[in-house]
């Protein structure tokens, strides 16, 4: 990547840019330099150094160019894995796109995502071919599928396949605009759709985070989010800087305390549900965690309570709390360690805070004419920059809503205060307006989250013949806890003035959630329109 002279004029050009799959050949590079001595990929008790997951990476992308064209979309359908993070490099090196599909999906939501992306080639773990079955069915030539892991008889697995494909020359990519990843979204409020990132998308994003973040040059780092998740673009960061990853192939709480005290890890991001679920387990006692260093949250909304609860079990973490998306191929806010100490000694309304904006975003708050608002006054997230994605796949119409004069219109309902930091009120579509007055649902959630007896808690509208919404909260108890409607009516009424009090509590066992850890709103207002809940008895 070293500066080119051009014949005959004595002139450099400037290199190319920086794309995705340069990252494991800079970080090979730089661990066999003694930057990062120690530099390898753990997981499930089998180690890679960073030169051989380069080497496997360009032996994938080879394979690769010989089996699909330029442009090819490839699918991954898989749990966490080391093959799983060689396609995030080796399908952009081919000139492919990979699309990730979340394995939380039914048949006919992979269906509808098969459809709309028309893969070349699908890299899928023997657990979740029956996901494909259905859609099998109805396209019996469609797709050559790869199996990763041992594969059923009359599929090739992934170890044979890579040793007897065809050592292809790899494309010179035309521009860092080339499309890398599309990723679908949750389709919670309807059929996901497809957003298409770039390699400079997903660097800047990087780039954005390691210029923000308050990592030191030695860290070692767990993922344990689902890799078909944007979250993924993380691992990216990691390599780059070096630092030894442990790989999870899933959240699950005494392996996430086994993985900590095991590898000594020093930073990790995690989701507030996931969170809360450490705290509460009776076995964290038993764990040894002094070598956490920083935790960084994201992806939903963090309690006060619970973020209160691990600060004062880990006074010595560093902790970051982040704002991004899909769309946006990472994160643009960032809270981080000193902010966070800031609302322990004195302001802890600042806790409430998502952030200030990162260097490599522009941020505004917009009314609906893409007015700048003032601030304290609560109007869409809007935001610019190299990380904002190339636009929706195939949906024209997504893409015409979303972008106003090159801004891209989140969705997200925000205000800023004084000091510039960035408060989420609520998703636009969560909005509950009742009797005309709008009710942030999210304003309602962190009021009940207050409570002792509440573990979680989702707030949504329900239509109502006269006020057009009522404000109901769907509430999971602490275990052991007890709290009926009437408790956590009294609760409220001293607390938040009456248009914005549920005026129905249900109860259940647990809230539906997507693999990022988010509750799934858009689950529970079908369910309370279905009638699904109507024993509950009401405030």
């Amino acid at each position: 990547m070293g500066l080119q002279t051009e014949r005959g004029t004595g002139l450099r050009r400037r290199p190319k840019a920086m794309l995705v799959h340069d990252i494991p050949t800079l970080a090979a590079h730089n661990a066999a330099q003694g930057v990062a001595p120690d530099a390898a990929i753990h997981f499930e008790g089998d180690s890679i150094g960073y030169a051989d997951f380069a080497h496997h990476c360009q032996r994938l992308s080879q394979a690769l160019a010989a089996a699909a064209p330029h442009g090819a979309r490839i699918a991954v359908l898989s749990a966490n894995r080391i093959e799983f993070l060689a396609a995030y490099f080796a399908i952009p090196a081919a000139g492919q796109v990979m699309v990730p599909i979340n394995t939380r999906l039914g048949p006919r939501e992979v269906a509808h995502i098969l459809d709309d992306a028309e893969p070349a080639l699908l890299l899928v773990e023997a657990a979740w071919l029956p996901l494909l079955a259905p859609w099998q069915a109805d396209h019996p030539d469609a797709l050559p599928i790869v199996v990763l892991g041992e594969p059923p008889a009359g599929l090739p697995g992934y170890d044979a396949w890579l040793a007897a494909a065809p050592a292809a020359a790899l494309p010179q990519l035309a521009s860092d605009d080339d499309p890398a990843w599309l990723l679908y979204t949750s389709g919670t409020t309807g059929r996901a759709k497809g957003a298409l990132l770039s390699h400079r998308n997903l660097v800047t994003a990087m780039l954005n985070t390691l210029v923000a973040f308050d990592l030191g040059r030695r860290e070692v780092a767990l993922f344990m989010f689902p890799m078909f998740h944007i979250a993924g673009y993380a691992l990216l960061g990691y390599l780059l800087r070096g630092y030894p990853v442990v790989l999870m192939r899933g959240f699950e709480v005494e392996g996430y305390l086994a993985a900590v005290q095991r590898h000594r890890i020093t930073h990790h991001a995690i989701a507030p549900t996931m969170l809360a679920m450490v705290l509460e387990h009776p076995r964290i006692d038993a764990y040894d965690t002094a070598s956490l260093r920083s935790i960084a949250y994201g992806a939903s909304a963090m309690p006060a309570e619970v973020i209160r609860a691990a600060m004062a079990r880990w006074p010595g973490v560093g902790f970051g709390t982040t704002f991004g998306m899909t769309e946006l191929a990472g994160n643009v806010l960032y809270l981080g360690r000193d902010e966070h100490q800031r609302a322990l000694d004195h302001e802890p309304s600042v806790l409430a805070a998502c952030g200030l904006p990162m260097p490599l975003a522009r941020v505004r708050i917009v009314d609906d004419d893409g007015r700048d608002l003032p601030d304290g006054q609560a109007g869409e997230l809007a935001v610019r920059g190299d990380q904002v994605f190339t636009g929706y796949w195939r949906n024209d119409a997504a893409n015409q809503a979303s972008f106003r004069d090159g801004w891209f219109l989140t969705g997200d309902i925000g205000r800023r205060d004084t000091q510039g930091r960035v408060y989420i009120v609520d998703r636009k579509k969560d909005m509950i307006i009742s009797g005309g007055e709008n009710i942030y649902s999210r304003e309602v959630e962190n009021l009940l989250y207050e409570h002792p007896a509440v573990a979680e808690v989702a707030v949504v509208g329900q239509r109502h013949p006269t006020w057009g919404e009522q404000v109901v909260a769907l509430v999971r108890l602490r275990e052991g806890a007890a709290a009926d409607a009437a408790t956590l009516d009294a609760f409220c009424k001293q607390r938040i003035g009456g248009y914005k009090r549920p005026r129905r509590y249900v109860f259940l066992a647990a809230l539906p959630k997507s693999a990022a850890g988010k509750i799934l709103k858009a689950e529970l207002r079908r369910q309370l329109q279905a009638g699904e809940f109507d024993k509950d008895s009401p405030a």
